[in-house]
């Protein structure tokens, strides 16, 4: 274990494959920092210790739960929005009635080949826009990083008409869904589609009587993840919780 403390759910059919730290590498948000995570690789977590997970800071791809362990960086902060307070923005709002005319659907991940070649549409965007690495991801990657089983997996799927333009996969747990990866057709980028989604989740979390929507980590100076700062009122979690403290969120609204 390295040393490392161990912030585990509380559930006894749990299963603890391994805990580990990377070694320090490059951080792949901030070129000029170094970046470490913690690892869990965990198997039979309910969605009732998943919650305490997320509440801790941790996220889930597949059966790696993670969370930064960085030394000298804090820029990757665990943010959440609560469904009871959030009002959408004016341009949120625009947002929406500029996607009323696609179609959501709520259920199950799966993993198809087309949504792997969506997946890779989407990369590509990215690869020549962005600078990305060459997306190298096959239909049993996929499955194991985005439709891993496991009770809390879920996916939001977008539709215009039977085309399929967007895929957010996401978690569901006891008190809320949590936001984790979502890509989408390049030719629809003038729709805002990684906005709506977060818009779409936080309706959803609403209907279901969800606390939160959990977003992943905000990294202010982050091109890709600068986004996360424009969904107000959000909560910030506080430093790295130890499994024997108490997290606290604090509150952030909307700058004046």
């Amino acid at each position: 274990m390295n040393g490392v403390s161990a912030t585990l759910p509380k559930d006894k059919m749990a299963r603890v494959l391994r805990i580990f730290r990377d070694p320090e590498g490059p951080c792949p948000y901030l070129p000029d920092e170094r970046a470490q995570l913690d690892h869990r690789i965990l198997l039979d977590v309910s969605p009732t210790a998943f919650d305490r997970l997320l509440y801790f800071g941790w996220r889930r791809f597949g059966p790696d739960y993670f969370r930064p362990a960085c030394a000298a960086c804090s820029e990757c902060v665990p943010t959440r929005i609560p469904t009871a307070t959030f009002e959408p923005s004016r341009s949120q709002q625009r947002v929406i009635k500029k996607g009323a005319g696609f179609r959501a659907s709520f259920g199950p991940s799966r993993a198809d080949e087309e949504r792997l070649a969506l997946y890779h549409l989407w990369h590509e965007n990215r690869e020549e826009a962005r600078g990305w690495g060459e997306g190298t991801m096959d239909l049993d990657t996929y499955r194991m990083q985005f439709a891993f089983p496991h009770p809390s997996g879920r996916e939001l799927a977008f539709h215009l008409e039977d085309r399929l333009i967007g895929v957010s996969i996401c978690d569901e747990t006891p008190t809320a869904l949590s936001a984790v990866y979502f890509f989408f057709d390049p030719e629809f980028q003038a729709f805002s589609l990684g906005t709506l989604n977060i818009l779409t989740l936080v309706a959803l979390a609403r209907d279901l009587r969800k606390e939160h929507v959990y977003l992943g980590f905000r990294v202010r100076d982050c091109p890709s993840l600068r986004y996360k700062e424009s969904f107000y009122p959000q909560e910030v979690l506080e430093h790295r919780p130890s499994d024997v403290e108490t997290p606290v969120w604090r509150t952030v609204e909307r700058p004046r």
